[in-house]
């Protein structure tokens, strides 16, 4: 991965295509001319002035800080940042083909036991090294987890990210997407650490299995309840503390809880109890990232399957073309001994003189699909 740097000529990087837009970004497909290497950038939308520090978006610079200090070959990799017109600000990404969102929603891909691990693996291996550094993500997704047509897993969109240091810190517990929201979270917590998310992780793996979100709610007291309805109600005896969380209310599901081998019923025993261990109510007792990867799902058969085997959507096939085509245009610029790429390219094509802080894979909603 190349140095950040700032203040890179915006005329560097040529627009491909629009990908996407969220709340806070718009993002493009783009070829650093200097390189010819396909890549992503991600243009904040300039917020209320309450919302920037010093002209330049909060959450973009908190982004910048953390993904400055941190390199795994499963966390996105932050290129370069450069500025634009009135302090906007642009961040230059590794491209990525597609995401785990999409992967789960498409029904004509298999998803086997070996599929689905790796997809954990690498995840949990991401995860690790952002907790090692105490950096908590606070926002993990299936659409949070890139994957490019190498089948390398990349965690990003680090607008919610947060370093902590200090278990007596507070923070806000407005983060983390509904659907892999831990219990603490919906009722207020602000201490809290890892384990918001590893629960997100865990319901993440058990989407891999049931090809649709487990945990739909509404709101935050339907969450809570579908939450409850599985894995039993929180009291006191279970989640000592729980009823003096600042949102607290007594919810009580009658029926008993599931039984998770009657709802991953192509789950292995070692799955159902890396969920378990991952979904605990408590999260005193939730599990590490460390933990899960020494856990008896990764040291016993089947093994996670070669990353260059994953599936991958139809649709990756035309964008790994495009990054061929690119790289053959790379080989011949340094066989023909060309020096200098920026004086024959011309103007970037796109106005990159906004703001960024979704990703390209930001969705809004999520489509239902069949199990398979």
């Amino acid at each position: 991965m190349e140095s950040n740097q700032t203040g890179t000529k915006v005329n560097r990087y040529k627009k491909i295509i629009f990908l996407g837009e969220g709340q806070f970004a718009t993002v493009y497909k783009a070829e650093d001319l200097e390189t010819h290497d396909i890549v992503a950038i991600k243009k904040i939308k300039l917020g209320k002035r309450s919302e920037t520090r010093d002209g330049i978006n909060r959450t973009a610079l908190r982004e910048i800080k953390l993904l400055k200090e941190i390199e795994h070959e499963n966390v996105i990799g932050l290129l370069n940042v450069f500025f634009g017109h009135n302090s906007n600000v642009s961040l230059v990404f590794d491209f990525m083909d597609t995401d785990l969102e999409k992967i789960i929603q498409d029904s004509s891909l298999v998803l086997t036991a070996r599929h689905i691990k790796k997809y954990m693996l690498m995840t949990l291996l991401g995860m690790e090294y952002l907790h090692s550094r105490w950096v908590l993500h606070r926002d993990i997704k299936p659409n949070n987890l890139l994957i490019n047509k190498q089948g390398v897993l990349k965690i990003t969109d680090f607008g919610l990210a947060k370093a902590y240091a200090s278990p007596s810190r507070n923070y806000t517990h407005q983060v983390v997407t509904r659907w892999y929201r831990c219990p603490e979270l919906l009722y207020g917590a602000t201490l809290y650490g890892t384990g918001v998310d590893i629960w997100a992780t865990g319901c993440i793996l058990a989407e891999l299995f049931l090809r649709v979100p487990f945990l739909q709610g509404d709101n935050d007291i339907a969450q809570l309840y579908r939450i409850f309805e599985v894995f039993g109600n929180a009291t006191e005896e279970v989640w000592p503390g729980v009823s003096n969380l600042p949102s607290y209310i007594e919810i009580v599901v009658k029926n008993d809880k599931y039984n998770l081998s009657d709802i991953f019923t192509a789950a292995s025993e070692d799955t159902i109890q890396l969920l378990v261990s991952m979904l605990m109510l408590n999260p005193a007792k939730r599990c590490t990232a460390t933990d899960a990867l020494k856990s008896a799902y990764f040291s016993r058969k089947p093994s996670p399957t070669i990353s260059h085997q994953l599936p991958l959507p139809q649709e990756c096939s035309s964008l790994a073309n495009d990054e061929a085509v690119s790289s053959e245009h790379k080989k011949r610029t340094l066989d023909d001994g060309r020096a200098s790429v920026a004086k024959k390219s011309s103007p970037c094509n796109c106005d990159l003189s906004g703001s960024i802080t979704a990703d390209c894979n930001t969705v809004s909603g999520f489509r239902t699909v069949q199990r398979v």
